[in-house]
């Protein structure tokens, strides 16, 4: 049977990292944390389990994931968040993968996310597939400071079983990330040479919107998925708004 490697990147993740580990552990057979100076107690949690744990600076989210990846000593690996499960229909999936001869590199999985404590069915967030589950030598992270994407050598085949992604707890965190997230992805457009305007985020704030609840359907999820949906046309807005106060010299600062 293969052995897997779970990889974690956290910091100030007191909240959720212990279902995280509570999830994978028993099973997985080397668990990797990497934690980029948390100030809530995140790894005084990680230690009570049995965790490989690395303290270390914030490089961003892909070049701290491959650093993760670098001290796995797994033929597999599996890339979870902090806020991430893996249930039992999945964590079955993954050990058939571990006892078999399959000829994929990676595979894929559908991740439920939660938005406010309402699991969303639409509005782009389901089935929302990822590939998380890869073989060590096959796989490798972009670089990006935020949602890095991970890149395979070799095929990818598709499990059913859900990533379960506590993804916010109520609109103090949605703010939160929002307000991050705009932030990184100004400055990656900046950095790519790319513009906007007032007009320009007015209208990309706008199309978010009616993706997300019309083309997407986020109105069958009901009065959040409304909430959603205008959460994603601020988010969009605020992320070209800080591209063009950037092109006019004014810093985005998160």
């Amino acid at each position: 049977m293969s052995q897997l490697s779970v990889i974690i990147v956290a910091m100030n993740e007191a909240h959720d990292i212990a279902g995280c580990l509570e999830s994978v552990q028993g099973w997985a057979d080397e668990i990797i944390v990497f934690d980029s100076g948390s100030t809530d107690g995140t790894q005084d949690i990680c230690r009570r389990y049995a965790v490989r744990l690395f303290e270390t600076d914030w490089p961003g989210d892909g070049p701290q994931k491959n650093r993760a990846l670098d001290q796995a000593r797994g033929d597999w690996v599996l890339c979870l968040d902090a806020d991430e499960r893996v249930g039992p229909e999945l964590r079955a999936q993954i050990q058939q993968v571990l006892r078999g001869d399959t000829p994929h590199a990676a595979f894929s999985m559908p991740r439920s996310s939660s938005f406010c404590g309402q699991f969303m069915r639409h509005g782009g967030w389901w089935p929302d597939r990822i590939t998380r589950l890869f073989r060590r030598e096959r796989g490798r992270f972009t670089e990006p400071r935020t949602h890095a994407a991970l890149v395979v050598d070799g095929s990818v085949g598709a499990l059913d079983g859900p990533i379960i992604h506590l993804s916010v707890t109520d609109l103090h965190e949605v703010l939160d990330k929002l307000n991050v997230y705009s932030t990184e992805g100004a400055r990656a457009m900046f950095g790519e040479g790319r513009r906007s305007s007032p007009a320009k985020a007015l209208g990309k704030g706008f199309w978010a919107f009616v993706r997300t609840y019309l083309l997407r359907a986020g109105f069958l999820d009901g009065r959040l998925g409304l909430v959603l949906a205008l959460a994603n046309a601020h988010g969009t807005y605020y992320r070209y708004m800080k591209l063009w106060l950037l092109q006019r010299g004014v810093g985005a600062r998160s």
